[in-house]
């Protein structure tokens, strides 16, 4: 007695139009010039032109991708010439790992359905898993009879990977971890990145590096059109920059791997939208050893045979206190040397803790030099840590 239909909900497409193009002096040119002079596709002004100024509906069920919103219409006829009563419509979508009640449908029985009268209504569901989906839409209904009757319809199709995301970590001196991402448009169609965006996780601050201060307004680097095309690849640059807080105890900063997750939101030529998340971004922690050593500060460039200043932080990253001696070892063919008192005791250094040394050097050698040759020895184990290539200084002869 009823029948149901279901028909997905799409944004129609630009009408394709297929010209037959021959010269003037060829016989068939008159019949072929009038059979494309009334082709309806025909877009006005453009009379080779290969997409129509018509719009026209999908002629199959189409491409649905991930996180895309999936719409359908679903329609319940009374076909018979008897009034149906306690009409139930339910929904529900099948993957490979769950089955979801979709909103929506009426979840309370209708009354009565009479002859030629139908129940329509609209589903939609942000899809979030790949591979093989299934639309299972179940009616039931009691005749004049006060039989009960209930019938099944099953709707398959492919939920396919709109975007192919792969990241990059670079672990800065610093402690800043910048993250690098590239992003691939892997559908049929041009899309529209309405926006790329990092949400860092509660140990990180972010910066994007991927927009350019303009005269009037910032913009991004992409351009002003934001199109990604078929198969085309795009770059982007963040710097994460962890909370002052994290410095408080080393120990915690040296494990922190969670850095954020990408919230990605692009629109087709149409306008239809799709959002993807990715799950927690996760990057190998450095390894700092024992004693970790960073420059807080330096010159940039250097007269040749003048001394300078170097300001260098050493971190006990072990779990236990040190008594540390720091020896300089200068080689001859460097084109830096230490200048100053070798082997001084920097006394007890508990674990986690740290200290600022000011050193000297004198530049020998003009050109871009490396700063090398600090040992630090640990007098509780008698262990010797070798710290070469900390940092590199521009030397020039200003004569």
């Amino acid at each position: 007695m009823c029948t149901i239909k279901v028909m997905r909900l799409t944004k129609p497409t630009l009408m394709p139009y297929h010209p037959i193009i021959s010269d003037e002096r060829d016989i068939p040119y008159t019949l072929t010039q009038e059979q494309t002079d009334r082709d309806i596709s025909k877009p006005e002004l453009l009379d080779h032109f290969g997409v129509s100024d018509l719009l026209t509906l999908p002629q199959n069920f189409g491409n649905i991708f991930l996180g895309e919103t999936f719409s359908s219409y679903i329609s319940v006829h009374n076909d018979s010439n008897q009034t149906c009563s306690d009409i139930l419509l339910k929904a529900d979508l099948q993957t490979s790992s769950q089955r979801l009640l979709l909103p929506g449908v009426n979840s309370q029985p209708k009354s009565t359905l009479k002859p030629n009268q139908s129940i329509d209504d609209v589903i939609q569901h942000e899809v979030k898993e790949l591979g093989t989906h299934i639309l299972v839409c179940a009616v039931s209904y009691t005749t004049e009879a006060g039989e009960k009757m209930a019938f099944r319809k099953f709707f398959k199709f492919q939920v396919l990977k709109p975007l192919d995301v792969k990241t990059k970590f670079y672990n800065a001196e610093s402690d800043d971890v910048y993250l690098e991402v590239q992003i691939q448009n892997i559908t049929p169609g041009p899309v529209y990145m309405e926006h790329v965006r990092l949400d860092p996780s509660n140990t990180y601050r972010s910066e994007e590096l991927n927009t350019l201060e303009g005269v009037k307004s910032p913009g991004n680097v992409f351009g002003r059109v934001d199109y990604l095309n078929p198969a085309d690849t795009r770059q982007y640059l963040y710097c994460l920059t962890p909370k002052a807080e994290l410095y408080l105890e080393n120990k915690v900063l040296k494990g922190v791997t969670n850095i954020g997750k990408l919230d990605i939101v692009w629109k087709t030529n149409l306008g239809e939208k799709g959002r993807l998340q990715t799950s927690q971004l996760l990057r190998v922690a450095p390894g700092y050893g024992d004693i970790r050593v960073t420059v807080e500060h330096i010159a940039d460039d250097v007269p040749l045979e003048k001394t300078f200043n170097v300001t260098l932080r050493i971190t006990n990253c072990c779990e236990r206190e040190m008594d540390l001696t720091m020896v300089l070892q200068n080689d001859l063919n460097s084109g830096l040397l230490w200048s100053g008192l070798s082997g001084r005791k920097l006394g007890i250094l508990q674990q986690n803790e740290c200290m600022d040394l000011s050193l000297t050097l004198i530049a020998t050698v003009p050109g871009l030099q490396t700063i090398s040759g600090l040992r630090l020895t640990d007098n509780i184990l008698k262990r010797t840590y070798e710290h070469d290539e900390i940092a590199q200084v521009f030397v020039y002869n200003d004569e």
